[in-house]
């Protein structure tokens, strides 16, 4: 089939979190014989990228896009008209038979497009988007706004149509049913990560002399709240040689977070890194002692497949979380999470269990749970799920599609 994939983040490189994701799904596409036309913001070196991948770009130039860009919320509202016009202009010339969105924003792009072009049409949901803003300060996201945001969302599939739609987990895929969308046309296929590249330091290779406990992400606001603020607090009043180590950009988010530890802890062992390529983070979480989530509660961070979690287990380095619901139902039996309750001070204290933990026995743990993400959470196992369920989607709309008007019935059944 020739596939359309849309997307409003850029395609290549990968820059963490969602984004990682679109291209082991466009690669297992083409290694199936698929044409892929991917649609999202331009790329500096998109033909290059194009030719090693097999496959069309189409860059939308008509402003900035990106999770740092400037006026963000307003240019993210503007982004779906502006691209279902560009898919539909090359639609015009192209004859598409089938389109993935890939996250929200282009989830209402995708829904617009199925109207007029009439192809079936597959959603993948990454995340709740507007389910974050539950825990952003009210002032920037009033209630009554967020409320019926969540809900909008929520009904993109049955408002559109849509022919299938993906999710990031078993809580998302509820919500949705919930919502109105038929369970029938709903997969989980959860959220993975690249086995060759995030897997533990070799035997004997370098470590820091003392703990490490990082953090990695785009620091929204709901990664770094109270729950984070009084967990580096316990930790460093009680192990003050522990480092807190923040790969990603500093954000604004960041910078007030790192401002309120050391104004109560001046002797805190913060680091930032400012941004580190995906390609590059692996590096950064092997040779930590813990990894964090410290994620307060909210709808979006309860249907969240915490790319985190996943990570640090493929590294081999054990995890704290706050009990997110889709995390706590993965991980439940997992030996190397411990989960806190929404509180700084049980945080801490699962924290310092496992740096109080002898370090054989966390790696060990670590590296038992790294054969087991590698079993099952591979972007290659999840993006070959993927895959087959938008081909039996496909399939299925072409079973039922209308004879074409140029052919008579008989023709088309033989």
């Amino acid at each position: 089939m020739r596939l359309a994939f849309l997307t409003h983040e850029p395609f290549f490189p990968p820059s963490g979190g969602g984004s990682a994701e679109a291209v082991y799904l466009v690669e297992e596409f083409v290694r199936r014989g698929h044409e892929v036309h991917v649609f999202g913001p331009a790329l500096a070196d998109a033909d290059s990228v194009a030719a090693r991948m097999n496959i069309r770009i189409h860059g939308f130039t008509g402003w900035g896009m990106g999770r740092y860009t400037s006026l963000r919320t307003p240019k993210y509202l503007l982004y779906p008209f502006a691209l279902a016009r560009m898919v539909g202009r090359e639609a015009a010339r192209t004859k598409f038979d089938l389109l993935l969105s890939q996250h929200t924003i282009s989830a209402v792009a995708a829904g617009r497009l199925k109207r007029t072009l009439r192809v079936p049409v597959v959603m993948n949901f990454l995340d709740y988007l507007t389910g974050f803003m539950e825990t952003w300060p009210a002032w920037t996201a009033p209630r009554p706004l967020v409320r019926a945001l969540m809900r909008f969302e929520l009904s993109l599939p049955s408002r559109y149509q849509a022919d299938g739609i993906m999710t990031v987990s078993d809580p998302l895929a509820d919500c949705f049913a919930d919502a109105g969308c038929p369970r029938g046309r709903i997969l989980p296929i959860y959220y993975g990560y690249d086995s060759e590249r995030f897997k533990p330091l070799e035997p004997g290779a370098p470590a820091p002399d003392h703990p490490v406990v990082v953090m990695h992400g785009s620091f929204d606001q709901h990664h770094l709240q109270a729950i984070a603020r009084e967990a580096v607090l316990r930790v460093t009043a009680a192990r003050p040689q522990v480092e807190f180590k923040f790969l990603g950009r500093e954000t604004a988010t960041l910078r007030s977070f790192l401002g309120t530890v050391r104004a109560a802890a001046p002797r805190a062992n913060l680091t930032t890194t400012g941004f580190v390529p995906y390609a590059d983070v692996a590096e950064h979480l092997a040779s930590a002692t813990v990894g964090i989530v410290p994620y307060e509660a909210s709808r979006g961070t309860h249907c969240a497949f915490v790319a985190k979690v996943v990570e640090y287990l493929g590294t081999g380095i054990p995890a704290v979380c706050t009990p997110l619901e889709n995390v706590r139902r993965r991980f439940a039996a997992e030996p190397a999470v411990k989960f806190s309750g929404f509180d700084g001070a049980s945080f801490g204290d699962a924290i310092l269990a496992w740096l109080d933990t002898r370090a054989a026995e966390r790696a060990a743990v670590g590296l038992a749970a790294s054969e087991r993400v590698k079993a099952s959470l591979d972007w290659r196992v999840l993006a070959s799920n993927a895959a087959t369920f938008v081909e039996g989607v496909h399939a299925s709309a072409s079973a039922h599609a209308p004879p074409a008007a140029n052919q008579t019935p008989s023709a088309v059944s033989s």
